[in-house]
């Protein structure tokens, strides 16, 4: 795979001003409750969620399946109801904002969904696909549409004989080309990728990877990069935020998490991740247990009941982050306590 982070990493805090910032978002979801049965509580996928997202930069968001990375996507562009807390683009609030104020944000920012035969209208033609937007948010009409559909799909690979085909007779990767073509169609300047890959084959997924690099780097892009794929994302990202259950466990520069992971749980991750060296001489560290339901999360810090070096507070007391270098952070009880920065942004 050709793609490379699309910085040098370094301390991203001091060099850039945040594009987006989450601070305390809390994002639920309305129990369901069967015939004559009392109403359960809400269930919180997102609890005083705090991330900084800075200009230019590549942030990936990696996780276990369930554990909110979708839902932060969903939060973060307001598509979901049930949110408190604050998200600020460029000091826009996206939570309170009202409808005007939204709509006229939304061309800044934009998606990519993981499937892209789901996120595409069957119904429409790849022209009409990549002009609605356009349609709706700006004026062009006519030729002028055409030429800038034409030139959207030129960017992303495609080209005229594409322009009238549907969705059900494009390859996955010129189904996904199309998606990030319509999403490139109002020049935003900051892109949630939620799993871009992984619906594609081996071969497909360097290619996209490459262009989404290209575009940001041509168009100094924002990515947040929602992934499974950990080797993917030591490509391509300047940083990585570790999820579990909703809360940051660990953030820190690309490198940082790869070579000196200091969270359990970061450490099972990175050890799962395959290795193109044969008789590889790491440990592949073996969660036990099944993931705790976010209906009902364990007390103190969420990942005791999976940890294999837990500790007796670790069921009481919920861990506050410990600064172990410039850019890398940890939430865990068992990192010595050097710099206690609390429950600050991440």
């Amino acid at each position: 795979m050709e793609a490379t982070r699309s910085t040098s990493g370094g301390n991203l805090s001091s060099q850039r001003e945040p594009l987006v910032e989450i601070r305390n978002l809390r994002a639920t979801y309305p129990s369901r409750r069967g015939f004559l049965q009392p109403r359960a509580p809400d269930v919180r996928i997102l609890d005083r969620f705090n991330l900084e997202i800075y200009q230019g930069e590549t942030l990936g968001i990696v996780g276990e399946s369930g554990c909110g990375k979708t839902t932060l996507a969903n939060a973060i562009l307001r598509l979901i109801p049930g949110l408190f807390g604050t998200v600020l683009y460029q000091g826009q609030d996206l939570v309170s904002a009202d409808n005007s104020t939204l709509r006229s944000l939304r061309s800044n920012l934009q998606i990519i969904f993981q499937n892209p035969f789901s996120s595409l209208n069957p119904r429409m033609a790849v022209h009409k696909l990549v002009a609605e937007p356009l349609v709706t948010h700006t004026n062009l009409r006519g030729m002028k549409l055409r030429e800038s559909v034409l030139s959207l799909l030129e960017q992303v690979g495609l080209n005229e004989e594409h322009i009238n085909l549907f969705a059900h007779q494009l390859s996955g990767g010129q189904a996904q080309r199309v998606a990030i073509a319509r999403a490139l169609a109002l020049k935003p300047s900051f892109l949630i990728l939620d799993e871009p890959t992984s619906a594609l084959d081996v071969s497909i997924q360097a290619q996209i990877i490459n262009l989404l690099v290209t575009l940001q780097r041509k168009y100094q892009l924002t990515y947040l990069f929602i992934s499974h794929d950990l080797g993917v994302m030591q490509h391509i990202c300047d940083r990585i935020a570790v999820m579990h259950l909703g809360e940051i466990v660990e953030v820190g520069n690309s490198q940082d998490i790869f070579q000196s992971p200091r969270h359990p749980y970061t450490q099972a991750l990175i050890s799962a991740t395959p290795r193109p060296v044969p008789n590889s001489s790491r440990q592949r560290i073996v969660l036990e247990g099944s993931v705790p339901s976010p209906a009902s999360p364990p007390s103190g810090c969420k990942f005791h009941t999976r940890c294999r070096n837990v500790l007796t507070r670790c069921s009481k007391d919920s861990p506050n982050f410990t600064i172990i270098d410039q850019n890398h952070k940890a939430a865990c009880h068992l990192i010595p306590r050097g710099s206690d920065i609390g429950s600050a942004s991440v």
